[in-house]
């Protein structure tokens, strides 16, 4: 499964909980229109159209219609996947794109040129509120082109706050504790790690969530590895593998891991009869769904690396907001105005009242309401400081299809770490070459 795939699938667990907008809609402007209507400015808002968030587009303009009588917004979709993709850089290319974008923030958005295609927002009075992590997925050495929208979500282990307590165990910050409390758990006769291979792409946490303790000992490795200087084969990467096969070889997986679907795991974390489930933040909106009385019992901690100082939460950033070149005169002055209230009070607003948080927001003037779970804050700590990385896919578009594969194949014993990772090394070559990579 891609990056693409991978983010999206999750997204429409227990409803959209990264509001990256979309609503089947509606006109099919895009900055061809006049932008001017007795004394109106009009601009047109491109989106996916997810159903799941449709919603939260259609309240952001209503809300900021209501904040600015002199601007209308007109709502535009797009398809998702790559059908989505190759329509945003045909309509970059041909000077039709719409006047305000909701589109991908990481590699996707590098790959539409945007030193020549986007507007720098960079001096805008918001820039300076958005998290530096955030900053760096929408930025090239020349500008910031990208406003953030929705919140983030970490891939880490969700654990239950109940059974820790009970075995009167502390959270990890070294893989060695983390398999400690593991086997402590395990004798108590609880199922010490969740796994669900009835849904394939779950086998990946282990290997995606170990990403910011990769950069945490190797600042530049995302750059490296896209120049193909770097592979999973080695350390530091080659342990999100040793840590799939090492759960399997001390038995610390649930008796049912090659069945289990995503609910099953999500309910014996719930119930307490399994302890630890490398997840996507995001995933606890299912929880709320389905076992509402026990989300106060669900906390998250990042995946351990094997020195605390390298123990990194790796976030899934949200998507991003952006301006064409082609956007000019009032309609420039309009669409810079809509970014502005997407990220202001009013519009954190329209975003909380209409989608379930999985995780911080990116920019300090969106605060999460009170209700959100309260794993929530355990997530916020590792971004107060500075303990966070964006997950590999926002920092280079390298992936391959085959992850989930290789992975469910480790995890099961049927492939060591160290073949799982050559595997998985040789499954990223062909997309490489497609991308026209150097040095593959």
């Amino acid at each position: 499964m891609s990056a693409r795939s991978l983010t999206t699938r999750l997204l429409a667990i227990g409803g959209a909980t990264v509001l990256i907008g979309g609503l089947a809609a509606c006109s099919s402007g895009g900055s061809a229109d006049t932008g001017s209507s007795g004394g109106k400015t009009t601009i047109t808002y491109l989106v996916d159209n997810a159903e799941a968030t449709g919603v939260t587009a259609k309240a952001l303009i209503t809300a900021f219609e209501k904040a600015n009588p002199e601007i209308t917004v007109k709502l535009d979709t797009k398809p998702q996947g790559t059908d989505g993709d190759n329509l945003v850089k045909t309509r970059l290319s041909t000077g039709e794109m719409a006047d305000v974008f909701n589109y991908n923030s990481g590699s996707l958005m590098q790959a539409l040129n945007p030193d020549n295609t986007l507007v720098d927002l960079s001096k805008e009075s918001w820039a300076k509120d958005v998290d530096p992590q955030f900053t760096k997925v929408v930025s090239t050495d020349k500008g910031m082109y990208g406003a953030p929208f929705g919140t983030s979500f970490g891939g880490a282990v969700l654990y239950n706050k109940k059974v820790y307590a009970k075995l009167g165990l502390s959270v990890p910050t070294t893989w060695a504790e983390f398999i400690s409390n593991s086997e402590k758990i395990k004798d108590a006769g609880i199922a010490p790690i969740i796994q669900t291979y009835g849904d394939t792409w779950t086998s990946q946490l282990f290997v995606l969530a170990d990403f910011g303790n990769i950069t945490a000992q190797q600042k530049n490795w995302a750059t490296q590895y896209t120049k193909h200087k770097e592979s999973y084969a080695k350390q530091p990467a080659l342990a999100g593998f040793q840590h799939l096969q090492e759960g399997k070889d001390k038995d610390l997986y649930n008796k049912d891991y090659a069945s289990a679907t995503q609910a099953n795991g999500l309910k014996m974390l719930a119930d307490g009869t399994g302890a630890q489930y490398p997840m996507l933040t995001n995933a606890i909106s299912a929880i709320q769904q389905d076992s509402p009385d026990a989300v106060n019992d669900i906390g998250a901690f990042a995946l351990p690396a094997a020195n605390a100082d390298d123990t990194n939460l790796t976030i899934w950033e949200p998507n991003g907001l952006y301006i064409p070149k082609t956007t000019t005169g009032d309609k420039l002055t309009a669409a810079k105005k809509f970014i502005a209230f997407a990220n202001s009070s009013g519009g954190c607003k329209v975003q909380n009242d209409t989608g379930t948080p999985g995780g911080p927001y990116v920019i300090s003037t969106c605060t999460l309401p009170d209700s959100v779970p309260p794993m929530i804050d355990d997530l916020q700590k590792y971004l107060d400081e500075k303990k966070a990385s964006p997950a590999l896919e926002f920092l280079s578009p390298i992936k391959g299809p085959n992850l989930e594969k290789i992975c469910v194949q480790v995890g099961s014993g049927i492939t060591s770490a160290a073949k799982g990772a050559d595997q998985y090394d040789e499954d990223v070559v062909q997309q490489a070459q497609q991308l026209g990579l150097k040095g593959w």
